[in-house]
């Protein structure tokens, strides 16, 4: 049996940024630090931050533009995944990212509001065993309906 999961949770480095693939599926990509805190052995606070690049797809990728906003504080679950590639100068190149499949917002950026909300990523069609869901209504959703 195997398992890739990661959960995380920090702050946003960046705004999300939002772009469509040939296909017609929304990607979003984002950066998220989260801080290593310890104390040493002369009893001072330390911290180190990891930066963590994070993509969602479909509407869990439209959810996280419409809301996220550097700064701000959120709960991610998802995969690690390292994609290659070779770059225009020939040179092989890396990077490891987050697959988003979860996530919840814990708060505004000033820390001023409880916590924010729930959002998961919708299984599509080509997910093993899974059943094409009914279809739902799209209307856009305004940050004063939401009851949190």
């Amino acid at each position: 049996m195997d398992l890739n999961k990661a959960m995380l949770i920090g702050n946003l480095t960046r705004d999300p940024e939002t772009r469509t693939t040939s296909n017609g599926a929304t990607v979003t990509t984002f950066g998220v630090a989260t801080n290593l805190v310890w104390t040493d052995q002369s009893g001072q606070r330390q911290s180190k931050p990891e930066f963590h690049n994070i993509v969602a797809w479909r509407k869990l990728g439209e959810i996280c533009a419409q809301y996220l906003k550097k700064g701000g504080k959120i709960y991610l679950e998802g995969r690690i995944q390292t994609r290659e590639w070779e770059g225009t100068d020939g040179v092989k190149r890396n990077r490891t990212e987050i697959v988003a499949d979860n996530m919840i917002m814990l708060g505004s950026r000033d820390g001023s509001s409880p916590a924010g909300g729930s959002f998961t990523k919708q299984p599509s069609n080509r997910d093993e065993g899974v059943q094409p869901e009914p279809p739902v209504d799209e209307t856009e959703i305004k940050v004063e309906d939401i009851p949190f």
